[in-house]
């Protein structure tokens, strides 16, 4: 197996290298790759709040007394068992912090501080490092040019043998229901750390797939609102919408590459028995990501049906005007030339003169407009 990051032979096997201790780090700190500064935040986390969520030990699948988040990883090796550390937003001294403890990699902490990253699987020794994107629908009553469809924030996962940290940016995705409910599966936390990540996948997945259907809604909208009888202008909604469909699409589609590598490669820090639960939520991904692209295809048709209707609208109106431009050009003309002061004129002295040029404007103007009736102008 190579490193995911650089394609380089990873370190000694587990046996080979010795136990990290708490507290100790992974390696040298390596330079960062992004010039010092504030990294971006969502703005969703109140100031003076805590970044931890929640910090618990589980034993045999069960959750242990209240700990610190700083003895946690030592109680847990006392116990057999591992830490399930959640953070919110983390400001880059308090994850770094909890680096130290922990033994992250620079290059993780960095990308889970900074955020904004694509979904993607890292190994680092015998630890892992996964991102993956989260979304949500936003309701709004009438699909407009701006309208904000789709949110998207994020979830990082640091694995280790005896500890799991996941770190979230963005005002959804909330990971404390998930929690309660692995707390009741304990058949599941009892393989260990690699559970609470595949947990944490399929939660992000199945999210996609309601966000999808949702978005599915809109877009039948859309399709219906084109098609109506009724003249209407569809562009700037389709465009705004399949915009907000990429963002969906940015989030889906480079995730079952990471799923693939935990479903079918051999990784320390995940159990055989885990392979099948993430060979299901891949699945489930490439269901998304295929619903996705076939939206994506359809908007892209209904955005050229619409174009073409609006082409079409046009001509039709151009028609009318001209057909009418046409029409009136008739009595113009007459009333033109009989406007003329020459004294010498013929029918000028003709006592039906009158009558007779009104009969030929009437006439020549009702020839025309059955003529243009006809072919489909007026």
């Amino acid at each position: 197996m190579t490193d995911t990051r650089d394609g380089t032979p990873p370190g000694p096997s587990p046996a080979q290298r010795p136990a990290r201790r708490p507290g100790q780090p992974a390696g040298p700190p390596l330079p960062a790759t992004r010039p010092a500064g504030a990294p971006r935040r969502t703005g969703s986390r109140r100031e003076g709040t805590d970044a931890v969520v929640d910090c618990a030990v589980y034993v045999d699948g069960r959750r242990e007394p209240p700990v610190d988040p700083g003895d946690a990883l030592r109680a847990a090796g006392e116990r057999g068992g591992f830490v399930w550390l959640g953070l919110f937003e983390p400001t880059e001294a308090e994850l770094g912090h909890i680096a130290e403890h922990y033994g992250l990699h620079p290059l993780a902490v960095e990308d889970a501080v900074f955020a904004h990253q694509r979904p993607k699987l890292e190994h680092y020794d015998d630890d892992l490092f996964m991102v993956l994107k989260t979304a949500r629908y936003v309701e709004h009553e009438q699909l407009t040019a701006t309208s904000e469809v789709v949110d998207t924030g994020e979830v990082m996962v640091f694995l280790g043998r005896d500890y799991v940290i996941t770190v979230r940016h963005g005002g959804h995705g909330d990971l404390s229901e998930l929690r309660q409910r692995m707390e009741e599966q304990r058949d599941l936390l009892c393989l260990g750390p690699a559970a609470v990540l595949y947990a944490v996948a399929d939660l992000v997945v199945d999210t996609f797939v309601e966000v999808a259907e949702q978005v599915q809604d809109d877009v039948d909208e859309l399709e219906a609102s084109v098609f109506s009888p009724e003249r209407t202008d569809d562009i700037g909604r389709l465009y705004q919408l399949k915009r907000e469909l990429m963002s969906l699409r940015r989030a889906v589609a480079p995730l079952e590459l990471p799923l693939q590598k935990l479903s079918e490669r051999q990784i320390d820090v995940v159990p055989d028995a885990m392979r099948s639960y993430f060979r299901d939520v891949q699945d489930h991904a490439i269901r998304v990501r295929d619903q996705v692209g076939s939206l994506d295809e359809l908007l892209s048709s209904i955005l050229q049906a619409s174009l073409a209707r609006t082409t079409l609208a046009d001509n039709e109106d151009m028609r009318k005007i001209s057909a009418w431009a046409g029409i009136i050009a008739v009595p113009t003309a007459i009333a033109g030339i009989y406007g003329m002061n020459f004294e010498f004129m013929p029918e000028l002295e003709w006592r039906y003169g009158y009558f007779m040029v009104l009969l030929v404007i009437v006439v020549s103007c009702v020839l025309l407009y059955r003529g243009f009736k006809r072919n489909g102008w007026l």
